[in-house]
């Protein structure tokens, strides 16, 4: 199990990148957090096996329809989570 900070910029914000992240990052069975940040960017903290963290990642690279991701940082992160929430921005 790993953990996994990521961090996407571009026009991510009021596309519904946020929601689609949090529906995959449940489906996947992955715990963690999801929140806008205010420099516009989405950050998560994301909690699981390897290889299904490396489809949420995937899938954060492109995000939803309307979505225009230009980088996305991924880095260790810390924290062991058990459920998937959306948190307040920050």
């Amino acid at each position: 199990m790993e953990t996994w900070h990521m961090v996407a910029h571009g026009r991510v914000q009021g596309v519904g990148y946020r929601a689609g992240c949090e529906d995959l990052a449940i489906r996947l069975n992955l715990g963690g957090w999801v929140r806008n940040r205010n420099d516009g960017t989405v950050e998560v903290m994301a909690y699981g096996p390897p290889e299904r963290l490396a489809q949420l990642r995937e899938w954060m690279e492109k995000g939803p329809p309307g979505a225009q991701v230009q980088r996305l940082e991924v880095e260790p992160g810390e924290g062991e989570f058990e459920l998937f929430e959306w948190r307040p921005t920050a």
